[in-house]
């Protein structure tokens, strides 16, 4: 009884981002437990080498290039997934990140940041949402049931220092979580559940400039900080990321909705003494 609650065989599942450090780990892992995987990515090759070492893993999966920020392009996605897979269980929306021209630093102080910078930090982490949400969520709405996970961020909870345009648009992402599950339920269905993971700190191409010195190997200041305020005491693991992924996307959870869920090592509950 316990694994079948926890059961996502031959569930359709896209995923946004999905050629990213933390989504194609999550995406090699739902393959592993059966699940069919359509991998959507801007990088087209980030996204098809994902989707052949799931294949060459006897796991079943597409890699799709995909612009989160331009509708017809995920339009023409769905009619790609339905034609190959026939339908669409689950929207895993991954696609964000965050640049060095939004981020406040020593050479570049707040006064003269980019809004070009900023509105392509914003729009990426939440109209990356957005946009997925309308095209893929209709799909579910039209079959009548259907789950969509967001990944937020802790810095939607707390703002971090330097990094005001991603801090913002993940707290976006995290307000958009719970006023869609209240309005799919209220006008749509209510087997069409909403929820979002919060990630703590995970090393990610994104944020290793501001974690990692390249040339000593060693933390950044910032990045000692993070590590002296995780009561854990370290970053996390993509792979831990899993257990809490796949108890969203099964039955397990079937009464969760409209949630974000802290994944992060003990940060949020730290008051730094």
């Amino acid at each position: 009884m316990c694994d079948e609650l926890f059961e996502l065989k031959d569930k359709v599942v896209v995923i946004t981002g999905g050629g990213g450090v933390l989504c194609s780990t999550i995406a090699k892992a739902l393959a592993q437990r059966g699940a069919k995987v359509a991998i959507l990515d801007l990088n087209e090759k980030a996204a098809k080498d994902v989707a052949q070492e799931i294949s060459k893993n006897q796991g079943e999966a597409i890699g799709i290039k995909a612009d989160v920020l331009k509708k017809d392009s995920l339009e023409k996605s769905l009619e790609f997934v339905l034609s190959k897979f026939k339908k669409v269980d689950i929207l895993i929306n991954g696609a964000g990140g965050n640049k060095k021209e939004a981020t406040t630093s020593d050479e570049l102080d707040f006064f003269n940041l980019s809004a070009d910078a900023v509105r392509w930090v914003f729009d990426l982490n939440f109209l990356g949402t957005f946009l997925p949400s309308q095209v893929f969520g209709k799909e579910l709405v039209k079959q009548g049931k259907g789950i969509i996970l967001n990944i937020s961020s802790m810095n939607a909870l707390r703002p971090l220092t330097r990094i005001p345009a991603y801090s913002a648009a993940k707290a976006a992402v995290s307000n958009f979580t719970l006023w869609l599950a209240v309005h799919i339920s209220q006008n749509y269905s209510k087997n069409i559940r909403v929820n979002a993971v919060a990630p703590g700190f995970f090393l990610t191409e994104q944020n290793r400039f501001l974690l990692m010195d390249e040339k000593t190997k060693k933390f950044t200041p910032r990045g000692q900080t993070i590590i002296g305020h995780t009561p854990m005491e370290r970053f996390g693991e993509p792979l831990e990321l899993i257990g809490t992924v796949t108890w969203l996307l099964s039955d397990a959870s079937a009464f969760v909705h409209g949630v974000v869920i802290p994944v992060d090592g003990g940060f949020s509950a730290f008051s730094g003494v």
